[in-house]
């Protein structure tokens, strides 16, 4: 039923929101050049790899000139367009493109990079990697991006035990009112 619900709304999604799309790719393009999308490897269900996609919110090649993460919203190598992006949560809608080829849910633990496993147990890693990534999470909802590892880690292994429709209903209602609300401000 997950998966249903998932490939019927991210494609549901992706043409109300084709505007907005071609808006911010026109923008990526604009501001900063090609490519607009950024495609970075992850770690899905059960460990499998895939590309994820993002709008590209920093400079080409960001990789080689810092750390796998950003250092907040100050970080020098996040564009113009791209702060409005993150912003605005825009930059994420592209992974509705992995949504809907069965790589991502709507809601999950966010994709790690391949490199973040060392950071794990093992039994954990395994626990996190028994749902799919999603685009937003339990994580998402209770901390946005100021969780430290420890609250992160506790909340994604939480959603993996406790997964359930109800659940991820919960976190999408949670997710458009904090979108919402920053739209707001």
């Amino acid at each position: 039923m997950k998966r249903l619900l998932d490939a019927v709304l991210s494609l549901a999604a992706l043409v109300l929101l084709s505007p907005v799309l071609f808006a911010a790719a026109l923008a990526c393009a604009l501001g900063d050049g090609f490519p607009v999308l950024f495609r970075q490897q992850r770690v899905g269900l059960h460990g499998r790899e895939f590309r994820m996609y993002k709008f590209r919110s920093m400079v080409r090649d960001a990789s080689a000139v810092g750390p796998h993460c950003t250092g907040g919203s100050e970080d020098p190598r996040i564009t113009r367009v791209g702060r409005w992006l993150r912003r605005s949560s825009i930059d994420e809608l592209p992974q509705l493109l992995n949504v809907l080829r069965g790589e991502m849910s709507l809601v999950g633990p966010r994709p790690d990079l391949p490199v973040q496993r060392a950071l794990y147990a093992e039994a954990e890693w395994t626990e996190r990697c028994s749902v799919r990534p999603g685009i937003t999470g339990l994580a998402q909802v209770l901390f946005r991006s100021e969780a430290t590892h420890a609250q992160r880690l506790a909340a994604d292994l939480r959603y993996a035990r406790e997964a359930s429709l109800g659940l991820d209903l919960w976190i999408m209602v949670r997710t458009l009112g904090r979108l919402g609300g920053r739209a707001a401000n």
